[in-house]
């Protein structure tokens, strides 16, 4: 009985041995080729895909020329290597040529060399991996300071750039870029584009990574316009590190009611980080002009769809309110409109000539009986008796009590009234008032008799401040 037991386990593990045996012969030889004079039914192939891209990319990914590849047929290491997909979009793979991958995925390629090689191979089983991605060829337009097509290198690692990258290599976005409305146009394999939108201020305000996605060969990146300027959103677009950078200097046209009206150029020292602003431009312009409309200041600014935007500033809010959004970052190309104001009050007069984008001294003209007549240079907000000890005070031939000024009015008319005089007196706009740039003053002589005999002497000076002269 023992015997015939004994018998029957070793027929078993015979049985089992040999079974083993077939299926590992059986899968080794339908791994290696076979000969090309009886060539196999195709059966199908079997890819895997072992890929170093990250997850979100993989998925996306499209093959396309420059790409470096290893390829592996399991257990066939002749038919295996590295290539690189060549200009046509295709690998010149062992045994059965030039295979097209362009536009696959890496599983794709791999069925796609699988069923190339499945006459050759039983069932084969390959492997796709992408050593070494081509660069990234982007297309960027709309709001960058420098819109056009461009190769980024991708880094070690497959980490390829992102849109906030491509943005700063493009010089950054400008002031009136629409950061809600980017568009992400990527191609897809049956000719169309798939859009995606971006919301760069997202990521400005909440930090929103998913608002900063990768890029891909082929992608185009649009930015917008914004329809209508928002001072407050300007300003932080200004300080975000996709914005556009200062550069070393800016062309700006500066025109209206400011002293030296036209085209500027704004440097920025190298170690400064202030970007030039609009009261820098009308500082550099010679500052504002007493019958300056600081209320209505507008900023032009050309959109690169060639459409010129107008952005309204109102500078009286910086001055009485420091509302520092007023102060507007400008860009390459901006002009500034500076409008003549049709009333100023006194009290505004006196706040305008303190401003600092007000010019620093003014010009006032003393003639008539003063030991120093002629233009006086004066501080702003400087007053009547003060322009008049500027000019040496009283002559003898003076008329003490009191003095005519005359005022240009921002419509081209002059004003004149003849104003007590207290030397000693503080700031009053009845006997006092504080004198604006180009004001002139004239003092008059004492009597009949000395005026009769110094007529000429008035009337000389006032000669060469037209339209004055049509006064006397």
């Amino acid at each position: 009985m023992l015997t015939v037991i004994s018998s029957l386990r070793l027929f078993s593990y015979g049985c089992v041995g040999l079974l083993y045996w077939a299926i590992a012969a059986s899968l080794s030889w339908a791994q290696t080729p076979l000969p090309s004079l009886d060539p196999l039914a195709p059966t199908g192939a079997v890819p895997v895909e072992n890929s170093a891209l990250p997850a979100a990319v993989e998925q996306t990914y499209r093959l396309g020329v420059g790409d470096r590849l290893a390829i592996e047929v399991f257990n066939v290491p002749e038919y295996s290597g590295e290539y690189q997909v060549l200009i046509d979009g295709s690998l010149n793979l062992p045994m059965v040529g030039r295979v097209s991958v362009r536009g696959l995925s890496l599983t794709a390629a791999g069925e796609t060399i699988g069923v190339a090689y499945t006459p050759l191979v039983r069932r084969p089983l390959v492997t796709v991996s992408l050593l070494q991605p081509r660069p990234v060829e982007i297309a960027i337009a709309g709001e960058v300071t420098r819109p056009g097509v461009y190769t980024l290198p991708v880094e070690a690692g497959a980490k390829f750039p992102s849109l906030v990258q491509a943005i700063q290599t493009a010089g950054g976005l400008t002031q009136i870029a629409n950061l809600e409305q980017i568009q992400l146009h990527r191609p897809q394999p049956n000719g169309t584009f798939q859009v995606t939108r971006v919301n760069l201020w997202a990521l400005l305000q909440q930090g929103d990574l998913s608002q900063n996605p990768t890029l891909q060969d082929g992608d185009t990146l649009v930015v917008p316009t914004v329809e209508q300027t928002d001072l407050a959103t300007a300003n932080q677009l200004a300080a975000a590190n996709f914005a556009a950078l200062p550069t070393e200097s800016l062309n700006i046209a500066v025109v209206g009611e400011v002293f030296r009206p036209g085209s500027h150029q704004l440097t920025t020292a190298d170690d400064s980080p202030d970007r030039p602003t609009l009261t820098r431009a009308l500082e550099v312009a010679g500052g504002i002009t007493p019958s300056a409309n600081i209320r209505q200041v507008e900023v032009r600014r050309q959109t690169r769809s060639g459409v010129v935007q107008t952005i309204p500033i109102d500078l009286w809010a910086l001055l009485r309110e420091g509302d520092v959004q007023q102060d507007l970052i400008l860009q390459q190309g901006d002009t500034v409109v500076v409008p003549a104001a049709t009333d100023l009050s006194p009290e505004e007069a006196v706040q305008l000539a303190s401003a600092s984008f007000s010019p620093d001294e003014i010009e006032v003209n003393v003639v008539g009986r003063v030991e120093q007549p002629g233009v006086v240079k004066l501080r702003p907000n400087t007053p009547l008796n003060q322009a008049l000890l500027a000019a040496g005070g009283f002559s003898n031939e003076a008329r003490e009590k009191s003095v005519e000024l005359i005022r240009l009015n921002p419509d081209g008319t002059a004003t004149r009234r003849n104003i007590e005089v207290d030397l000693s007196a503080g700031i009053n706009e009845e006997t006092n008032p504080v004198l604006r740039h180009q004001d002139v003053v004239v003092v008059a002589p004492s009597g009949l008799t000395s005026l009769s005999e110094n007529l000429g002497a008035l009337f000389n000076p006032l000669r060469l401040l037209l339209p004055f002269s049509n006064f006397f």
